[in-house]
């Protein structure tokens, strides 16, 4: 980020919404932009990794409770969860809560406080966008149903967060349940909204390797174990591409190799660790096998031991075509018809889609990028967001919970555009 661009995010920014409603929307975000501004920036100062963020769930219960709004932990002892409204209906909206473990380099006049975690994923923008919701439907009046809303903790790590949720019953009674995840591809005040698969699963596969060890002037005499990882690190991911159907579209990538010290010697041990994503469902439920399948082929005639540890992570969001349908309408109300744009499926994963099982929902792309500065990717030690995207979330998230309580609980699938 430019030093320019990071002074700009000291301003308060302006509502993209304002005067599109309702009157107690408006007039909220009128009052309280700058106070939701400031609670983002100190959300971003002190970011918390998976299953820790106690400060952060302190400072939820706080803001939620000067809205009136009675807040709880989860039994975990992070994430909090509340409800607005009153009926049998419930609508749930979530958003996650934890940092990642990388060192910011933002230029933010208010980047992390915290030496190696940083908000590089724009949670701290979910939670406060969530907070912001629950704040304005407060002043609502009576709502057609009950909104409740979800604090998740630990998105970034596997198994995540979203087990606790469910493990805590938080699911039980939900009609549809809505996220949104930041976008910095995305100019700020536009939506990416997709019907079906918007993101890929996720595992960890991570491959042990043993041996005797030895003098590299003798290979022959031993197991060639960095040979060995050659071969897997370049074989798996080939070899996929060529067991699995097309349409799942393996992306096997090494993100961690390590194994020996000196340049003469051929090591004893060695490791290697990366994420393999797939398109679809199908794909997923067969990774596994075939993944151990590869491997023992592939290291068959090296002579060297190995163990492959498989880590199974997240389906895919496969979002409800009814839910984005409510999406697309809340996106209308929040900012305009020409602020919705067509998101393309991504090979990042979302924990998020482990409510799917439970109860309909979809997940919206927020735009975050300035339209100016550059585009800085998630999960970057450079990302930031126009904290405009604030308002547009803020709108987003209470127009989504009106729509859907304004439906049937039955209503048909309609076509998204």
């Amino acid at each position: 980020m430019t030093s320019s661009g990071a002074m700009a995010q000291l301003q308060i920014p302006t509502d993209l919404g304002a005067g599109r409603g309702p009157e107690w929307l408006d007039a909220y975000l009128a009052g309280g932009l700058d106070g939701l501004v400031a609670l983002r920036r100190q959300i971003h100062s002190h970011p918390e990794l998976a299953r820790s963020e106690s400060g952060t769930s302190e400072l939820i219960l706080n803001a939620l409770a000067t809205a009136g709004i009675s807040g709880k932990l989860l039994p975990v002892g992070t994430g909090v969860v509340a409800e607005i409204g009153s009926g049998e209906r419930v609508i749930a909206l979530r958003a996650d809560i934890d940092a990642l473990p990388l060192r910011e380099a933002s230029g933010l006049p208010f980047a992390s406080s915290v030496p190696g975690i940083c908000h590089a994923c724009g949670h701290d923008v979910h939670t406060t966008a969530l907070i912001g919701a629950a704040q304005a439907l407060a002043r609502a009046g009576d709502l057609p149903g009950r909104v409740r809303l979800i604090f998740q903790p630990a998105e970034e790590v596997m198994p995540g967060g979203s087990h606790d949720v469910i493990v805590a019953g938080l699911l039980e009674g939900v009609e549809k349940i809505f996220t949104i995840h930041c976008d910095p591809r995305l100019e700020v005040g536009r939506v990416g909204l997709r019907a079906g698969l918007i993101t890929s699963t996720s595992d960890v596969v991570e491959v042990l390797l043993t041996g005797p060890g030895g003098h590299t002037a003798r290979p022959h005499l031993t197991a060639d174990l960095i040979y060995a990882l050659g071969l897997v690190i370049t074989g798996l991911p080939a070899l996929l591409t060529r067991r699995m159907n097309p349409r799942s579209v393996p992306v096997m990538v090494w993100g961690n190799v390590r194994s020996g010290i000196a340049d003469n010697a051929i090591p004893e041990s060695g490791s290697l660790r990366g994420t393999l994503r797939l398109m679809d469902r199908a794909g997923w439920d067969l990774a596994e096998p075939l993944v151990r399948e590869l491997v023992a082929d592939l290291l068959a005639p090296t002579r060297v031991g190995f163990t492959v540890n498989y880590l199974r992570g997240v389906p895919p969001v496969d979002n409800d075509a009814a839910c984005t349908a409510v999406l697309a309408a809340a996106v209308g109300a929040a900012v305009g018809a020409g602020g919705v744009a067509v998101a393309e499926q991504s090979t990042g994963a979302e924990d998020f889609a482990e409510f799917l099982g439970y109860a309909p929902g979809a997940l919206a792309r927020l735009g975050v990028w300035d339209g100016v500065g550059p585009q800085v990717d998630l999960h970057s030690p450079g990302f930031w967001a126009d904290e405009r995207a604030i308002a547009v979330a803020v709108r987003l998230f209470v127009h989504t919970a009106l729509e859907s309580l304004s439906l049937p609980p039955s209503a048909p699938d309609r076509a998204v555009g």
